[in-house]
């Protein structure tokens, strides 16, 4: 599914296409799921973040360096 989230660094809004179901999204934002490593465990770090943070991986790299894998 295409997630589409604004940086809470920029202000810039991104989209990625995410390998979730909108019920896992909505489990997570409602607290159901817990952390997101646990609601996605499947996902990378730098996808995870981006849920999070709406931190797009380029601009994560760009400020932070690489996320540890």
């Amino acid at each position: 599914m295409i997630i589409e989230k604004q940086s809470i660094i920029s202000g810039k809004t991104y989209q990625m296409e995410l390998d979730i179901t909108q019920q896992q999204l909505n489990d997570f934002v409602d607290g159901i799921s817990g952390l997101a490593q646990d609601a996605f465990p499947h996902l990378s770090c730098d996808e995870r973040q981006f849920i999070i943070s709406g931190i797009h991986p380029v601009e994560w790299n760009e400020l932070f360096g690489e996320l540890e894998k």
